[in-house]
Order: C-alpha cells, then structure tokens, then sequence
C-alpha cells in the first residue's frame, strides 16, 4: 500500500485502452475517493475517468510535479506503455486500497 500522504503522480483511465487523465496529489486515497465521488467538476468527472491504472510515488511534491507536467506532454503510446509496464491488464489499482470495483 503506497504512503497515502507522499507526492503521487498517478494515471486515470475510463477502461481499458480508454480515456485518460493525469493528476499530481499529496494525498493518494483521498484524491481517489474524491474522483470516484465527482466532487469536482471536470475533465475526470465529465469523460468518467475513475479507474487507477498507474502511480507513482515522488520524495518531493516539486519533484512529483515535474514528473506530471513531463507526462502529460507525451504521447498516448508513451503513456500506454508507462501503464502496461506494470500493469498489462488495465487493473483498477485502486481495489488494492479497499475501493469500490468499477
């Protein structure tokens, strides 16, 4: 289980090979809960991207923001590949920390 207060940059998709969105938090579980509930309005609320299918841990939120803003400049297929390095069936990680399945 990741620590739920370290700098994470994680990686939401709507399905598998769907929609995807990248995100940068403090907090893991609590920005997992927080997409799942729609508490904001946007582009994960709007194109129903819940699903965990990446993250990753930072020392530093400085650093964990770097990381974000260098991925959300890749290309799909780099961003595919990030996620099914480990995680090859699009498993919605979330489970693992005692989440609902989607």
């Amino acid at each position: 289980m990741p620590n739920a207060f370290q700098p994470t940059v994680y990686l939401l998709a709507s399905g598998y090979n769907g929609t995807l969105y990248v995100g940068v938090t403090s907090n893991l579980l609590q920005r997992l809960a927080q997409h799942r509930t729609g508490t904001f309005a946007g582009f994960s609320k709007q194109y129903d991207v819940h699903r965990l299918v990446w993250f990753e841990q930072q020392a530093t939120m400085e650093l964990a923001i770097l990381r974000e803003k260098r991925i959300k400049k890749w290309r799909r297929a780099w961003k595919i590949g990030l996620i099914e390095e480990r995680n090859p069936e699009w498993r919605d990680l979330a489970r693992d920390f005692g989440f609902y399945p989607l």
